[in-house]
Formats: C-alpha cells, sequence, structure tokens
C-alpha cells in the first residue's frame, strides 16, 4: 500500500497541516490502494507560495524558450521511464484496463508534452506591427499569465492532467496540480518525474483532497488562471469562484454524444470502431457516444451491431492483458449507472443486452455495458450524462431528424457520423453544434482545439489555441523611432 502525508512544494515533500486522509480502493479489488492526504487551507497556501515565488522570482518564466522545450522533452523521458510503474498504479486506482493505461496514462501524455515542447522552441513571445492610429509601431507581446491552478478528473488522470500542465509550462507559467481524490496517488509519481528532469523549484507542485481544495485554489489570489476537467456541477461551481475575481478559467465538463448512423453505412466495418466509442474505459469519458442514432429502416441491425460489440468486452482484472473493460471507478459510481439503469426501464426502454452486475468477478464495482432498444430522445437516459457502459440506440426517419435529434442536448461536446459517404457526413458535421465531430472515427487531435459548448464547457486544450490560454498579452506602443535608431 501506498502512503503520503505531505504537500509537494517548492521542490520537496512538506509535511501537510492535516489529519485527515483519503482512503484510495481498488475497484478491481475492493481493497485499499493506498492514502494521500485530506489537505487544509494551510497546505493550499505552502504550495501556492511556491509556485508564486517561482513565478515572481525565480527562472522559469524568464528562461529561454529553447531552456523550457529542453526541460520538457527531459520530463517526458522521465515519465517514460517510470511507465510500467505509472500505468500500473492507474488501473489499481481507478480500474483502467493496463494496455489502455498504459497508452493513456503514458504514451499519450508524452505525446502532448513533446508537442508543447516543439510549440515552445518556435514560439515568437513578440510580434512588431505598425500602427494604424498613430505614426510607429506596436510591438505585441506574449508573455507568460502567471501561477495555474490544474484541477484534473480521475476518468484519463493524465491526460486530462497534461492537455494543461504542458502548455502552462510551454508558456513559463509555474502550476498547482490538485488531481481527483480517486487517481492521487500517481500524482506523486509526476513529482518524482519532474525532480528528475531537473525542473526548478516550485514551477510544479501538488495538492490532494477533496473538491473543497479545488475551491481553494481557484479562489486563491496568488492564482491567476484556472483550468478544470470533471464534473459540470463542479465546473460550475470553479467558474462562479473565478468569477468574482475575474479570472480566466478553462473549463472540460460532461458530455451526451451522439453518434449518427446513415442508411448507407457498412455497419459491419463500422462496428468496433463504435463499440470502442460507447464502451471504452467502461464508458467512462467525456466524449463516449452514449447515444447511437440509427435509420428506423436499419434500426434492428444497428441494435445487433452494439450488442455484438458489448458481447465481445472481456470484462475482468484490468491487470490481466487480455482485459479490455475494467470495473466503475468507484461505488458510488456504479449506484449512479444502475439508478440511470432503471429509470430507463421505467421510462419504457428495453435492455437488450447488460443492465446488471456480472455474476464474476465477485468483487469489484463490476458493469456489464448495456445497450438499451426502444429509447426516445426525451428519455433521461438519452439526456443526461450517465458515465458508464451504457448506450440508448435511438431510431430516426430522416436525416434532418437526426441532426436535430443530435442537436437536442444540454451538452455540446463531441459527436460523430457514421457514412459510406464522407462528403455527407461533412455536410451533418457543419450542422452539428458541438466543439468536436469525427466523420467515421472519433480521435482527438493535439494539434487542434478541442473542447464543448453548452454545459460540456468553454475554451479550448491542445493546438496552439491551448498554448494562448496560458500567455497574457501586452502591447507596447513605440514612436516612429527610438534613440539611437535611424
Amino acid at each position: 500500500m501506498l502512503e503520503y502525508r505531505d504537500v509537494y512544494a517548492g521542490g520537496r515533500l512538506v509535511g501537510s497541516g492535516s489529519a485527515d486522509v483519503i482512503t484510495i480502493v481498488n475497484p478491481a479489488t475492493e481493497e485499499v490502494a493506498g492514502a494521500v492526504p485530506s489537505m487544509v487551507g494551510a497546505d493550499v497556501e505552502v504550495a501556492v507560495a511556491a509556485a508564486r515565488r517561482a513565478f515572481d522570482a525565480g527562472p522559469w518564466p524568464q528562461a529561454d524558450q529553447a531552456d523550457r522545450a529542453a526541460a520538457l522533452d527531459r520530463l517526458a523521458a522521465a515519465i517514460e521511464a517510470r511507465a510500467e510503474d505509472t500505468a500500473r498504479l492507474v488501473s489499481a486506482e481507478m480500474g483502467m484496463p493496463i494496455q489502455l493505461s498504459r497508452r493513456s496514462n503514458v504514451f499519450i501524455p508524452c505525446g502532448i508534452i513533446r508537442y508543447y515542447a516543439a510549440l515552445a522552441r518556435d514560439m515568437a513571445p513578440e510580434e512588431i506591427r505598425e500602427a494604424v492610429s498613430f505614426a510607429g509601431r506596436t510591438v505585441v507581446r506574449r508573455e507568460p499569465a502567471g501561477v495555474a491552478a490544474v484541477i484534473a478528473s480521475w476518468s484519463y488522470p493524465l491526460i486530462l492532467a497534461f492537455c494543461q500542465l504542458a502548455p502552462a509550462l510551454a508558456a513559463g507559467c509555474t502550476v498547482v496540480l490538485k488531481p481527483a481524490a480517486e487517481t492521487s496517488l500517481s500524482a506523486y509519481i509526476l513529482a518524482e518525474a519532474f525532480e528528475a528532469a531537473d525542473f526548478p523549484p516550485g514551477v510544479f507542485n501538488l495538492v490532494t483532497g477533496t473538491g473543497q481544495v479545488a475551491e481553494m485554489l481557484a479562489a486563491h489570489p496568488g492564482v491567476d488562471v484556472v483550468a478544470v476537467a470533471g464534473p459540470t456541477p463542479a465546473g460550475r461551481r470553479i467558474a462562479a469562484i473565478c468569477g468574482e475575481s475575474l479570472k480566466p478559467v478553462t473549463l472540460e465538463l460532461g458530455g451526451k454524444s451522439a453518434a449518427i448512423v446513415l442508411d448507407d453505412v457498412d455497419l459491419g466495418a463500422i462496428a468496433a470502431e463504435l463499440g470502442c466509442l460507447c464502451f471504452a474505459n467502461s464508458g467512462q469519458a467525456c466524449f463516449t457516444m452514449s447515444r447511437v442514432l440509427a435509420p428506423r429502416s436499419r434500426y434492428d441491425e444497428a441494435v445487433s451491431a452494439l450488442v455484438s460489440q458489448a458481447s465481445g468486452f472481456a470484462v475482468g482484472d484490468p491487470m490481466a492483458e487480455e482485459t479490455t473493460m475494467g470495473p466503475l471507478a468507484n461505488p458510488r459510481q456504479r449506484v449512479l449507472v444502475e439508478s440511470c439503469v432503471t429509470a430507463g426501464v421505467v421510462a419504457g426502454a428495453r435492455i437488450v443486452t447488460g443492465g446488471r452486475r456480472p455474476a464474476t468477478p465477485v468483487r469489484g464495482y463490476y458493469y456489464e455495458p448495456t445497450v438499451f432498444a426502444d429509447a426516445d430522445a426525451g428519455m433521461a437516459i438519452a439526456r443526461d450524462e450517465i458515465y458508464g457502459p451504457v448506450v440508448a440506440v435511438i431510431p430516426y426517419d430522416s436525416e434532418t431528424e437526426a441532426v436535430e435529434i443530435a442537436n437536442d442536448s444540454s451538452y455540446g461536446l463531441a459527436g460523430s457520423v457514421w457514412t459510406e459517404d464522407p462528403e455527407r457526413g461533412l455536410r451533418i458535421a457543419r450542422r452539428a453544434r458541438v466543439g468536436t465531430f469525427g466523420v467515421n472515427l472519433y480521435v482527438p487531435d493535439i494539434g487542434a482545439p478541442w473542447g464543448g459548448r453548452k454545459a460540456s464547457g468553454m475554451g479550448s486544450v491542445y493546438g496552439p489555441e491551448g498554448l494562448h490560454t496560458y500567455l497574457a498579452t501586452k502591447c507596447v506602443f513605440l514612436p516612429p523611432s527610438l534613440p539611437g535608431e535611424g
């Protein structure tokens, strides 16, 4: 069992001022995996003060861009050196199958880090423009925004951390990371990696605890910018706190994404990829395609294809190489999923596969991949985020109706369309009111902005746009010539 009692601040472990701990339970075995401090205000003060000193007086914000990029490359290498330990620890914390964990908690985060290292090398901090309003020039500077608080979720813990940490560091900010309580143990491995990569003290800092700690960070006057990944209610609360001081905030929140299956599609060819988007990570992803819209003429065929995919998942021990679906992350999540399934049945939808706890394994917070037929767009299972392996298949009569159903949601993060005609798919993509959309696939591109609309959040991660979040603009107005210029 791993056990920590410290804040990581100023490049070292500092004893927490809290006697309370958060016990982290392995969702596959229901055994204790470890414990971290349930931190208090004094701990937040220590971490923010360290980040503040490192920004105001430390070398990181003033460092040459090439030096910051080199440090990020060293960080990626340090995480790769801890790859198996990191992947297995996240699997023990929240139940992600080990093969997915290696990709999602090592390979992809390191790709994000190296992408922003490359952007840092090429970034031009100043641009000179000829002034329009006077005879002279304007220097447009892009400077590090300050101390960044990054509040991450547990579903893909290291991706959701580094999609904010990497651009913040590349921009020259210092950071305080607050991981989800369920995945706090793996965050201490990150502290080790930052030390191994020889980052200046105070550039990376770590606090653990409940949502109250996240709120303390958001409210702290020493924090300049905030990024949140998590459920919509928590994001709204953090946004309200930031609004009181007009503090910039990026929100990556929930979703209820729709996959539109068109009448011309080869279901056999796309079923595996669509099934993965519905059920991967036990459906615990903000972009999960939890609504599948199928033409009435091919409705039964679409339901059968999803049932086949659901039945093909190997549910079991997340540490086993053959496992493709682990448990839900915690007992609260399973209770929520069960209540949503019950509500779907009461509303008149029909379970065609799943809808229960599996007979084996006996222990763990497992739930079978579940497909609902006879669902309509007004049911709660088609409108509320479930965050579990539950998919509602909804019929439609026309392409226009399919787009209307997809858009009729309080969320607006993601969507997809599946068709033999990519141009037809692109036309539908242009009508979708979401931040991201896929035609015959759905793969977030770290080189392009990724974010949601409506209750799915605001702001973007990835791409140059993700870097701009952590840069403050300053304009310097100059006369036609400075002393000494020709």
